[in-house]
């Protein structure tokens, strides 16, 4: 089974219905489709595992049976799509049990964009060849949905929520999330974060089938599309439970946090150079108020996190040396959480939606910081910038993982002090004192050095013990 290949011909079979106007219309066309083909398959496993499951979809909107009912054509299909089904989902009685709120959530901004119902029925043929029951298969909606989120980053403002692969899987590895923990992002997206952690922490797992608790992810998201995505890949990573909730994370007030509400863990890449609407800001203390969404989000995230709690966070190079209202968020940041690392990323990393340079920042609730460590992440060996063909890689980030634990002042890693952070009046654009862009050095040359930095660190380590 080709995946590409399939994707490609639902993809031409959609462009020739008027009613799909767009890659974005496109997409969410094919994902609520997905999903009720999905939730199908699911829904035999479940029964299976739970003899007492009761299904909270009606027989007649069950995919087998309208998607294989030849007896309606394609006329009768548009309607029962426009003013049967789908109306029936969006009003569907949470109550009944988890699996009625993951349908309703789903559905409840999505829509029927095909007008054409010979070629729904052309695409339901080609979503027929991908059976989701086998276990063997779980990894195909990986293929699907690494195909989709490409497609996400033409899509225009659609693709503001697509991080890199390679970042949250770093991110995630660094912050190295354990079973017990409670883990948050309350700009989830597409839900990269999560369900990278729930394969970090199976994958951490002595168990082979370790049990994970569905009530420890937690994820927010404004946008119906990503939901959507977010919900139908947590399902195929077992979650029978909804974990996704459609909402504005930034429109609670601030003071309404509660003991209750705190977490271990907060992964996230809030969306930033976003206006919110008016208002918002007033859910904030005096101090923090501000339009600029991701200064809003890490604000929040400060609060929900516990003591010890961990984070990494996405932000912009503007959030580092802005002032004003920022530079109280950085003062509250530092007095009140260890801000140990600052990875700087170069340009291009979010290509091709956008040029602006990211920073990726990791801190600890419960101590203040008294050093900030950074790290400039070069570019491959031999390339200039980042492209949608030539996205960032997972293996770039082993320059960063062979220095996380033993850190050492090189080329690339420096350490600055809370010292000359205070006198900079908190302006946390520094520069490497080593590092020269006009001089930059390929992966290989900067893991030649800094292997040689470390070998010399634990030599001059060992003859100490020896002195002593």
């Amino acid at each position: 089974m080709n995946i590409t290949t399939i994707i490609r011909s639902i993809r031409d079979i959609m462009r020739k219905d008027s009613g799909v106007d767009g890659d974005a219309q496109r997409i969410s066309q094919l994902v609520w489709m997905l999903f009720l083909k999905i939730f199908s398959d699911k829904e035999e496993m479940w029964k299976k595992e739970n003899k007492s499951y009761i299904s909270p979809i009606n027989d007649k909107y069950k995919w087998n049976n309208w998607a294989h009912n030849n007896e309606m054509d394609p006329v009768e299909l548009i309607t029962f799509l426009n003013d049967d089904l789908f109306p029936n989902f969006k009003r569907l009685n949470i109550e009944l049990n988890a699996q009625a709120k993951i349908v309703r959530s789903v559905f409840e901004d999505t829509y029927n964009f095909m007008k054409n119902g010979g070629l729904i029925k052309q695409v339901i043929n080609e979503i027929d060849k991908i059976d989701f029951k086998k276990s063997e298969n779980h990894h195909i909606f990986n293929e699907i949905y690494e195909s989709i989120l490409k497609e996400l980053q033409s899509a225009g403002s659609s693709g503001e929520y697509y991080t890199p692969r390679a970042i949250t899987q770093f991110m995630v590895d660094s912050i190295n999330p354990k079973a017990s923990d409670k883990i948050l992002d309350p700009a989830c997206g597409t839900g990269g974060f999560l369900t990278s952690a729930i394969r970090k922490i199976k994958l951490s797992s002595d168990k082979n089938d370790i049990l994970i608790n569905q009530s420890n992810f937690i994820g927010v998201e404004k946008k119906p599309l990503p939901h959507l995505l977010c919900t139908t890949n947590l399902m195929l990573h077992g979650f029978n439970e909804p974990a996704i909730f459609r909402d504005n994370f930034l429109s609670r007030p601030y003071d309404e946090w509660l003991e209750g509400d705190l977490v271990d863990v907060v992964l996230s890449n809030p969306p930033f150079g976003g206006i919110e609407e008016d208002g918002t800001e007033k859910n904030f203390p005096a101090d923090y108020r501000t339009k600029e969404t991701a200064d809003l989000f890490l604000v929040l995230i400060i609060r929900l996190l516990k003591e010890k709690g961990r984070a990494a966070v996405v932000l912009p190079d503007n959030f580092l040396f802005g002032e004003g209202v920022r530079t109280r968020i950085k003062e509250k940041l530092l007095n009140e959480c260890n801000l140990h690392t600052i990875v700087r990323l170069p340009k291009g990393v979010f290509s091709p939606y956008t040029s602006v340079k990211t920073n990726l920042l990791f801190f600890e609730k419960g101590k203040s910081t008294s050093d900030i460590w950074y790290f400039e992440h070069p570019y491959p060996n031999g390339q200039k910038s980042y492209s949608k063909s030539r996205p960032i890689k997972i293996e770039e980030f082993d320059l960063e993982k062979k220095w996380w634990n033993n850190r050492i002042e090189t080329d690339y890693a420096w350490k600055v002090p809370i010292a000359d952070i205070k006198k900079r009046n908190y302006n946390l654009d520094i520069s490497s004192p080593y590092y020269s862009e006009e001089q930059l050095l390929s992966s290989s040359e900067l893991r030649e050095r800094l292997e040689k930095s470390l070998k010399k660190s634990s030599d001059l380590f060992s003859s100490l013990k020896l002195e002593f």
